[in-house]
């Protein structure tokens, strides 16, 4: 298979792999707190990906670890709790179609930050993009006025914290193979997350049939959607770019919006204007 169609398959691989990811967060929020979902996310995926990569590390010379810190921080660390809290207020559905901005987010981080070039069509698509954004937001807020639409501001941190990552690995690290990648990424995060999670009260709580029901979510989520996808998305940076790597997300809020319809999640017809109007914005921004 050439690389052409071989990015396409890791592209719609990851797609399915993310886009459940969201109904998996929220069926583990159902017996564990935020704190302890994110947490538990980073544990289970560090046991998998150290158990598998381990001998990997050795390709990290000194000088990359600064940057393996770097994009462990705003790669894993960060959007794996924002997330989790998000999702306390508001539905996973809507998440999905948030995160999608991070196409738009990675050209303004790119272009402000690493001096990328852009076109005037791809500020065009950054405008459309965040007109699609606010509509999606203000009309969910009305019509779902038992739900904290403040929290969806944690979603579009945590897009700029991917569009930070894909810009770092693009530019530090394109010669360090994506297992390498990964696995430094959660070997670092691993005694963070279990210092996190002692500090939660999960041992008073584990051995509960809810909180180990959200747990067996958590694991999947972790293993699958968390350590085996980093590899692919790292993987599809490095042979392709960071614009179509994270463009992912145009096809996320569809296998989110499945999943959220199957658990009586449902968009308003507003709503889901403001979510096409966003994926027009990612398009033209991401367009070569």
């Amino acid at each position: 298979m050439g690389l052409k169609q071989l990015k396409w398959v890791y592209l719609i691989g990851l797609a399915l792999v993310w886009g459940s990811s969201f109904i998996l967060i929220k069926k583990g929020l159902i017996g564990l707190t935020a704190i302890q979902l994110g947490s538990l996310r980073i544990i289970f995926a560090s046991l998998f990906l150290l158990l598998v990569g381990f001998k990997s590390l050795a390709k990290i010379s000194k000088q990359q670890w600064k940057f393996i810190v770097l994009t462990s921080i705003f790669g894993t660390f960060t959007p794996a709790y924002l997330f989790a809290i998000a999702e306390t207020q508001i539905d996973s559905s809507i998440t999905a179609i948030l995160n999608s901005l991070t196409p738009l987010n990675t050209l303004i981080i790119g272009a402000v930050v690493f001096g990328i070039q852009f076109q005037r069509r791809q500020i065009l698509g950054v405008f459309i993009g965040l007109i699609g954004c606010l509509l999606l937001v203000f009309n969910g807020a009305m019509s779902h006025p038992e739900q904290n639409y403040y929290y969806a501001i944690l979603v579009v941190i945590a897009s700029l914290c991917y569009a930070i990552n894909v810009n770092l690995i693009k530019r530090y690290l394109s010669d360090l193979n994506s297992l390498s990648i990964t696995t430094g990424n959660f070997a670092v995060l691993l005694v963070p997350a279990i210092v996190i999670l002692s500090f939660t009260g999960f041992h008073e709580v584990m051995y509960d049939e809810k909180v180990q029901c959200s747990i067996l979510f958590i694991i999947i989520l972790g293993v699958v959607g968390t350590g085996i996808a980093n590899v692919l998305f790292f993987k599809l940076i490095q042979m392709s770019s960071p614009v179509f790597a994270t463009s992912v997300t145009y096809l996320i809020p569809i296998i989110a919006f499945f999943w959220g319809f199957l658990d009586n999640e449902m968009l308003t017809p507003i709503q889901l204007l403001g979510a096409f109007i966003v994926l027009i914005g990612v398009y033209l921004s991401a367009k070569k």
